[in-house]
């Protein structure tokens, strides 16, 4: 008899990718598919059940099918369709409530994989260079989608003490990008010209949704010989890349905002609906976050292939030239630098070294 995984949060892309890709591992039986609203997208031979996991409902789903393995992926801070932050908040922790009550209920559950965030440590001046998985934030993030998925890996170790014959693997990823990303993020990098705070040039780490699957997949399965998939761990491709990088790789300018009105410029483009410019976004585009990948690499045994670089040029060449694409602008430098120096009839001489 094969695993029967439960995966929540299909109707998001990454949820039915995942869902799409596990039912191709040999050991596999079943995968039950779960979201409160159908996605529009295929999910191969799974079986999707319209649940809400905020409804108690979900207990019974479980034992149904005799879910043996919880892929819970309905934990986000991008509303879905026509929702709002509201139904977010409720999802991402009353869902996550429901979800946990409903496993520690069921003797069939032995595995539980929960998508977590970066987000957790939050964004602050006096943050350490490095996150590593050990390390308390500064300050605990204050709302948003940060403070979701505190109090969501807060019951999480609840439910690991009580059931401790349960496997379980917290996945806190960075940034997620890739050509089909759909985040506050991705959609901040797609504005035509970036608002950046005046002053601070922010470090800022990238996994592409590749990568997000390949992990899922490990934490969702029995550990290979050498590893250990139960624990929390930070994933994220190698390197960084700072805010300005980003945006000249993007070819999109930007335009450098002091501080105190900040906040202004984000309620603006909140009420244009071009994206979700929250407090912990601003955060993260002032002080940056890089967490250590080292537990991800020696203990989960996971080497993703895109860096974080790669990463972000897979996302950029998804979103098109921007005003400024980097080949027209190096091109008009260097013919710039071609031109006769101003008062003299010839150009430059250029030095042999």
């Amino acid at each position: 008899m094969g695993k029967v995984v439960l995966v929540t949060g299909v109707a998001r892309q990454l949820g039915g990718r995942f869902v799409r890709r596990i039912q191709r591992d040999p050991e596999v039986e079943r995968v039950v598919a779960v979201d409160a609203v159908p996605p529009e997208h295929h999910l191969g031979g799974a079986d999707f059940v319209r649940a809400d996991i905020r409804q108690p409902t979900i207990a019974r789903v479980l034992a149904e099918h005799a879910v043996d393995t919880v892929v819970h992926l309905d934990v986000t801070g991008y509303p879905l369709g026509g929702g709002n932050r509201a139904s977010v908040k409720e999802t991402n922790v009353i869902g996550t409530m429901q979800l946990l009550g409903a496993c520690q209920k069921s003797p069939s559950v032995k595995r539980l994989v929960v998508k977590s965030s970066t987000n957790v440590y939050g964004s602050a001046p006096r943050d350490p260079a490095v996150f590593t998985e050990t390390t308390p934030p500064k300050s605990l993030p204050s709302g948003g989608f940060a403070k979701d998925t505190v109090e969501v890996e807060g019951y999480v170790r609840g439910f690991a003490r009580r059931r401790p014959d349960v496997a379980v693997c917290v996945l806190r990823f960075a940034n997620i990008l890739g050509p089909t990303a759909d985040s506050p993020l991705a959609d901040y990098f797609s504005l035509p010209i970036l608002p950046t705070v005046f002053g601070y040039d922010p470090r800022l780490q990238f996994v592409h949704e590749d990568d997000v699957i390949d992990v899922l997949r490990i934490a969702s399965h029995e550990p290979a010989r050498g590893t250990l998939n139960s624990g929390t761990f930070n994933i994220a491709g190698d390197g960084v890349l700072l805010l300005s990088q980003c945006a000249r790789r993007l070819g999109r300018p930007t335009v450098p905002v002091l501080l105190p009105a900040v906040s202004w410029v984000g309620t603006a483009l909140r009420t244009l609906g071009m994206t979700d410019f929250s407090p912990e976004q601003l955060r993260l585009l002032t002080h940056g976050r890089v967490v250590s990948t080292h537990q991800m690499r020696e203990t989960l045994g996971f080497q993703p292939k895109y860096t974080t670089a790669e990463t972000f040029a897979d996302f950029a060449r998804s979103r098109g030239p921007g005003l400024l694409p980097p080949e027209a602008l190096a091109g008009a430098v260097d013919r710039i630098a071609a031109l006769p120096v101003l008062g003299s009839g010839h150009p430059p001489t250029q030095s042999a070294t």
